[in-house]
């Protein structure tokens, strides 16, 4: 969105109101001249501070892309003269340009949801979406000290695993993904790193038993954006449905990711919004009603994706960006 609002609106003023654990990705953004936090690393800021913070720009227009009550409320109580939001909430007269699609039914991508938006302020949509996520020199010098210091042959395949979603979403087993990365070891020679969030030591120590300790675990480790430098330099990211997967298509890197056949999780709403992937999906309807609403409950339906079926579609996505990379060399 950011480069269309920028276009758009050339010597305007653009703030971001955002969580704190994502404010690392943003900073540095060309497009951004602010970022407000929407909390402190743990507890949502208090509404009447929030509300002095925004008052105090004095702002124009806000486009409310993630829709909730507090937001709206927050936007309407600063006075804001043009607010554009969903149209399809309860709340939904706290703006005053309204978009009406059901996201729920996921028709498109989140991100093309997002863009419609923009419509409302008269800001053409024009291209393909342009991804910017900024790596400071330090960052890089750190990941490539970790590196070095693993013993990671740059001249070899490295493969980045992240098991988890943080609950977001169904997952593939972690004994899954310790076989995967244990085949791609065996099969290609190739570096097996398994990343993950604080809390998910549990399923990254699930994967490393499956390789028999040869993967190199990374769990907690890492910032977001160190993590978003290790993914740029490793020749395929393989996931679930979580955050990190987007990181990955915003640097560059091909993805292999797998979903439910659930709609509020939908690959078509919340797949990687690339041409350089892989996308695996339960080919036969299973009931998932059991399983959704219990997160420790294996999901039948995405032990039902095969590892062999994963790694054919990661070596074919690796084939066919090896072929690009010589045609574009020749």
């Amino acid at each position: 969105m950011l480069p269309f609002l920028r276009k758009r609106f050339p010597d305007a003023f653009i703030s971001m109101l955002l969580r704190k654990y994502t404010a690392d990705l943003v900073e540095g953004n060309p497009y951004v001249d602010e970022l407000l936090l929407y909390d402190d690393g743990g507890q949502l800021v208090p509404l009447d501070k929030m509300l002095a913070v925004v008052k105090e720009r004095k702002f124009d227009i806000v486009i409310v892309v993630y829709p909730s009550l507090r937001l709206a409320w927050l936007m309407f109580r600063a006075g804001i003269p043009v607010r554009v939001g969903s149209g399809y909430r309860y709340y939904s007269f706290l703006f005053d340009r309204r978009v009406y699609e059901h996201r729920k039914d996921a028709k498109r991508h989140e991100l093309e949801y997002n863009l419609n938006l923009l419509k409302e302020l008269d800001c053409p949509v024009d291209g393909a979406p342009e991804f910017s996520l900024t790596i400071h020199p330090e960052v890089d010098a750190k990941v490539e000290g970790l590196l070095a210091s693993l013993m990671i042959d740059r001249a070899k395949e490295i493969i980045v695993v992240h098991p988890g979603t943080g609950g977001s979403a169904r997952e593939w087993p972690a004994e899954f993904f310790g076989r995967l990365a244990l085949r791609f070891q065996t099969d290609r020679g190739a570096q097996v790193l398994v990343t993950g969030a604080k809390g998910e030591e549990r399923k990254v120590a699930e994967v490393l038993l499956a390789t028999k300790g040869k993967a190199i675990p990374l769990v907690g480790k890492l910032s977001l954006k160190e993590l978003s430098a290790l993914i740029k330099r490793s020749s395929l990211f393989i996931s679930n449905s979580t955050g990190p997967l987007h990181i990955a298509v915003a640097v560059g890197t091909p993805v292999v990711s797998l979903f439910p056949q659930a709609t509020p999780m939908s690959a078509v709403r919340w797949g990687p919004y690339t041409s350089k992937k892989r996308v695996l999906v339960p080919d036969k309807p299973i009931d998932c009603a059991e399983c959704t609403n219990k997160k420790e409950v294996p999901c039948a339906c995405m032990m039902s994706i095969s590892v062999d079926q994963v790694y054919a579609a990661a070596c074919s996505l690796l084939a066919e960006q090896k072929n690009k990379d010589v045609v574009l060399h020749e």
